[in-house]
């Protein structure tokens, strides 16, 4: 079914009046108002109750130490701020019944604000609690700042989770943001954790830790971090089911943060490994334990990575194919900067050699450093990227690919613009100034060496671009854009039914959420049919109950 809809006019009524459009200016303008005093006022009673909480369980110390201006703008915090808080809250908070502030911008942005940030501050102070017991003892105002931010959170999770007044529009963002913290501060404390391990065994098998020190410490706090950051993440992961969201945030910090940042930890740790084992292998200048003094950390970095990026990659595996494109495209570009950093470093250190061999040493350390990079980076980005296979047609005229190499080769040009410049520059300052004894080829081996790196990188994605064009023109791969932008309404997997829209009018997709209760909707060929011949700027479609389909084109 295909409707056509002009947009709705004023209408008779009793008398003048404010538009439609004057109206709901007037409603964005009062709860963008309404909601930043709420953010602020909440804040600042948060604040101010944390501080007098930190005063009641500071013992043996007076409630007015340290003066009487701090103690009363606790007080002047908790007993204004707060009430008016409550107050500004119990009215928007009747306001939610209506479905129209329900689904409004603002509502939906206030909690995806207050929710990571209640988060993140209760978090930080809780751990940072635990840790200082583990080290230099007890801190009262940290505790009292992570169970006051603690309780704003769980006040807030309440607010989101209510299932006839949390937020219709924005309403993934506060489980996503969650679980991509978590994911971060899990990542950094494991790694922290396991290299001070490491660390630790790497000295007493060298016989540099004596007895009586205390290992553990370091280690335990890391792990403190690490534990928070696991259950932060499984939490909103499995519980909330953020694994299962199909929603453009939810997916963009699948591939950056569970594949791009994962994986650059795992490789960092790879090629640090690398390194050390190669500088023990041929470049034996330093003592022993000073070349392994980054091991334990990278050993760490390298295990955490590969097993966050591991899974991460599985759950890819199951998501459309622009997505799965997308992970393999961030992994291609990350190992393609590697390979491509440690072509120049290499260049660098040949370069190097060649005009001064009595710094043998040093140069051979930055020639086995560039080394480690290319050898790590080069496979990465062949197994991902794959030049030798024939590239089937949909690939070629997918936008994924399309902005990758664009993106590629112009960022390359740009670093070897700049590079250029800068050989330029060292140029004309060795030939204007007769009296330096300095080489030639010593000032400009740097930068030239990453202008050879990023004018082979700049040359080759350039090229496959203008083929790429080449194959899209000839074979009228890319879809004529009939369609600007579609709005996708559905209560089911929106997934197959986004790549269908996507693929049979070339319009960018957002997704909202219905109400209703999830179940089978229309498949993806129905979809893509009832799109044939519709044309607009931006065209809502709604997709079930059922095989239900309903495409309604909206005004200007």
């Amino acid at each position: 079914m295909t409707a056509t809809t002009l947009p709705a006019g004023p209408g008779p009524g009793p008398g003048p009046g404010p538009s439609p459009v004057t109206g709901s200016a007037q409603r964005t303008v009062r709860r963008l108002i309404v909601y930043t005093l709420l953010f602020v006022l909440v804040t600042i009673a948060a604040v101010g109750l944390s501080g007098l909480l930190a005063r009641l369980l500071e013992t043996g110390t007076p409630l007015t130490a340290g003066g009487n201006a701090g103690l009363a703008l606790s007080l002047a915090f908790m007993l204004i701020g707060g009430p008016l808080a409550a107050l500004l809250w119990w009215v928007v908070w009747r306001r939610l019944t209506d479905d129209s502030e329900r689904s409004s911008l603002a509502w939906g942005l206030y909690l995806a604000l207050m929710y990571p940030v209640s988060l993140v501050v209760a978090t930080s102070a809780l751990v940072g609690t635990l840790s200082s017991l583990v080290g230099d003892g007890w801190r009262p105002g940290d505790f009292s700042i992570g169970v006051v931010w603690a309780l704003v959170w769980a006040w807030h999770r309440w607010m989101w989770r209510h299932p006839a007044r949390g937020p219709i529009r924005l309403g993934t963002v506060p489980v996503v943001t969650a679980s991509v913290y978590g994911l971060i501060i899990g990542i950094g404390g494991g790694v922290t954790a396991l290299g001070s391990l490491f660390d630790t065994a790497i000295r007493r098998a060298s016989e540099q830790v004596f007895a009586g020190t205390t290992w553990w410490q370091a280690p335990l706090e890391s792990l403190i971090w690490a534990v928070a950051g696991a259950a932060i993440w499984s939490w909103h992961w499995f519980r909330d089911d953020a694994r299962r969201l199909d929603a453009g945030l939810a997916r963009v910090a699948l591939v950056v943060i569970g594949v791009l940042w994962a994986g650059f930890v795992m490789l960092a740790g790879l090629g640090t490994v690398l390194f050390v084992l190669l500088r023990l292998a041929f470049d034996p200048s330093d003592p022993a334990s000073e070349i392994l003094r980054p091991l334990g950390t990278a050993l760490a970095a390298a295990s955490v990575g590969a097993l966050v990026w591991v899974y991460h990659r599985g759950i890819v595996a199951g998501h459309s194919a622009g997505t799965r494109r997308a992970g393999a495209l961030v992994m291609s570009g990350l190992g393609l900067v590697a390979a491509a950093s440690g072509i120049g470093v290499i260049i660098n250190a040949t370069l190097a050699a060649l005009v001064s061999p009595l710094a043998a040493s040093d140069t051979r350390s930055l020639l086995l450093g560039g080394i480690s990079a290319l050898v790590i980076g080069g496979p990465v980005w062949w197994l991902n990227w794959k030049p030798a296979r024939r590239v089937e047609a949909a690939e070629v005229g997918s936008t994924g690919r399309r902005v990758y190499l664009i993106a590629v080769f112009g960022i390359s040009a740009i670093v070897a613009l700049i590079t250029v410049l800068v050989v330029g520059y060292l140029l004309f300052e060795f030939g204007l100034d007769p009296t330096t004894t300095a080489s030639l080829v010593d000032e400009v081996r740097a930068p030239f060496g990453l202008l050879v790196a990023t004018g082979l990188v700049f040359g080759y994605h350039f090229a496959l671009w203008r083929r790429d064009r080449s194959v899209i023109a000839a074979e009228g791969l890319a879809p004529a854009r009939r369609i600007g932008r579609v709005i996708l309404v559905t209560s089911g997997d929106a997934v197959a039914l986004e790549q269908a829209i996507a693929d049979a009018t070339g319009a960018s997709v957002a997704v909202w959420r219905s109400l209703d209760e999830p179940g089978s909707g229309p498949d993806a060929a129905a979809l893509a049919g009832a799109l044939e011949g519709v044309t607009g700027k931006r065209v809502l479609v709604l997709a079930g109950p059922g095989s239900r389909v309903e495409v309604v084109r909206l005004a200007d």
